[in-house]
């Protein structure tokens, strides 16, 4: 028998995604939240950027009487800190603080100043949103320490939590000054990982022979690099994503990871029964209604429905190879039906196409193609876009005798982008297929978004998720397991263009009875991670957090 773990009475979680929606650590934090609120009702407390002042901020609602006391007695000290208390307005409905940072950019200088001083952070070299992450880190931990002196004591198991290098003088700021508290920091993806591998240079062959700090001054990026690596080095309990992410810090900041805390999710905006039918067929009919309004195309449901989606990381997410492997796929003699291809990344978008959103109106049907049959909505850097670029250099023009149709969708999917008017989980439904074959990929949430929707995926074993699929399967994962994970390196560009292509093709002559196999298995898989199953990986790691608060405080 193992020993019982020490939990905490309170949680303290801060991120720059606490209630801005940005990027993927908003999913990690906003799906865990119903979990620990039901483990540890309103005990656990988010802190965000106050980023909207006098404006609403969509996914917040505040409450005015939460920590009423505690607010009133901010607000009377001189230097008294600005805060709105109230609810994150996701599943479990947990609490909030969001705090607004920018009145510490006055004391910017002396808080660098004592950050180098006790922990040797070098903010020398900072640009870029460096400073304002910063303020907010330093407010984030100002908060938590208003917070324990008013209501909490040295009985109290307390954690205080930090997502990413933006929150590292906010738990810096905490060792320091309430040494009772237990730190933990997680770092979704080094900085300095993601811009050697955003640069075009060789990771992973050479991540044994990287030396961080020399690359941060090679590639500029050494303030960011120093608050993260010195972050890890003073934190009680140093925390990743996937093992692969675990091998970059150990590299490249120097620090093993205590614990891997891989991202879960929750599945319940995934319709059910009859409502799944129903949203899968209207996704369907919205995708091919556009794409033949702009291709003047007479494509039928029949059409093998694929995508990729992400940030706009032209390298890192594998947009380049889902490009070149849709070109190869043009001329496979394999190919057993009609491809509609979809890039659904948000560029530098302008506008809706008006041309397009008429021909939509109209409900008639066109035999010839719009100009730029390419692209949904016109960008305002067309001469210059990656995707474009790309497309124009392969000389693909979506033909009428093309077998394969590639469209571009650079806007967010958010329900009001004018063609569509759909959201991206509306959409993604809609998709026999999705595609993510990242070059640099911590974990991978499009994919696991996808099987949950019962869409079987490809993705690559450089993306943490490929990797748990695998161990998962025991194995290498299948297209019929729900997830095809490629083995991709620094290197095999080409061989894994060929994969994907031969992976639609093989799909595209699947009988019925295999896609409902791979469907089902999908979706399985995803059940495997949902947050029930994750959560006991971040008990695993308060233990060691509060452990070693206790044992600095014996000493």
């Amino acid at each position: 028998m193992g020993k019982d773990l020490l939990f905490p009475n309170y949680i303290f979680e801060s991120s720059w995604e606490v209630c801005n929606k940005v990027g993927g650590i908003y999913t990690v934090l906003s799906t865990r939240a119903k979990t620990l609120q039901q483990k540890i009702t309103d005990h656990i407390i988010f802190i965000g950027p106050d980023c909207w002042h006098d404006n609403p901020c969509p996914f917040f609602v505040e409450d005015p009487a939460l920590f009423a006391d505690w607010k009133s007695a901010e607000a009377e000290k001189e230097d008294g800190l600005k805060v709105k208390v109230g609810r994150w307005d996701v599943p479990g409905q947990p609490i909030a603080i969001l705090v607004d940072f920018e009145p510490f950019f006055d004391q910017k200088n002396e808080i660098y100043g004592k950050a180098w001083e006790l922990f040797q952070v070098d903010s020398l070299h900072a640009y870029g949103d460096y400073d304002e992450a910063s303020m907010f880190s330093y407010a984030a931990g100002r908060v938590v320490e208003s917070f324990y002196l008013y209501y909490l004591n040295g009985d109290d198991r307390v954690v205080y939590h930090a997502n990413e290098w933006m929150t590292g003088l906010g738990l810096l700021y905490i060792r320091h000054r309430l040494p009772q508290i237990g730190t933990i920091f997680t770092t979704h993806a080094t900085s300095i990982g993601r811009s050697i591998a955003g640069n075009n240079k060789p990771l992973y062959d050479y991540l044994f022979a990287y030396n961080g700090d020399q690359m941060a001054c090679e590639l500029n990026m050494q303030s960011k690099h120093s608050i993260e690596k010195q972050t890890a080095k003073y934190v009680d309990c140093f925390t990743t994503v996937s093992d692969i992410t675990a091998r970059e810090c150990l590299e490249l900041l120097d620090k093993p990871v205590d614990v891997v805390l891989p991202n879960g999710f929750e599945n319940n905006f995934v319709p059910q029964g009859a409502a799944f039918t129903r949203k899968r067929k209207l996704a369907r009919k919205r995708l091919i209604e556009v794409a033949n309004a702009l291709m003047g195309t007479d494509l039928d449901d029949d059409v093998l429905i694929v995508s990729t989606s992400g940030r706009y990381e032209f390298r890192n997410k594998g947009v380049d190879v889902y490009i070149e492997a849709m070109n190869r796929l043009l001329r496979d003699k394999e190919l057993k039906k009609q491809v509609l291809a979809f890039i659904e990344v948000p560029g530098w978008v302008g506008e809706p196409r008006n041309d397009l959103v008429e021909r939509l109106a109209s409900n008639k049907k066109f035999d010839t193609p719009l100009d730029v049959p390419l692209v949904t909505h016109w960008l305002h850097n067309m001469s210059h876009d990656n995707v474009l670029g790309m497309l124009k250099f392969l000389d693909m023009w979506n033909r009428k005798d093309d077998h394969v149709k590639l469209i571009f969708l650079p806007c967010y999917l958010t329900g009001d982008d004018g063609v569509f008017n759909m959201t991206y989980y509306d959409l993604v439904l809609g998709n026999d297929l999705c595609i993510y074959p990242s070059y640099y990929e911590p974990w991978g949430y499009t994919p696991l978004e996808a099987v949950a929707f019962k869409v079987p995926c490809v993705t690559t074993d450089l993306a943490g998720f490929g990797q748990w699929a695998n161990s998962i399967k025991g194995g290498h994962s299948e297209l019929a397991d729900g997830v095809k994970v490629i083995h991709r390196t620094d290197y095999n560009y080409s061989e894994v263009a060929d994969a994907i292509k031969d992976t639609v093709a093989e799909f595209s002559a699947y009988t019925k009875a295999q896609v409902t196999r791979a469907r089902n298995n999908a979706e399985k898989l995803s059940k495997k991670a949902l947050w029930s199953e994750f959560i006991t990986y971040y008990y695993k790691a308060y233990d060691i957090a509060l452990e070693k608060a206790a044992s600095r405080m014996r000493q």
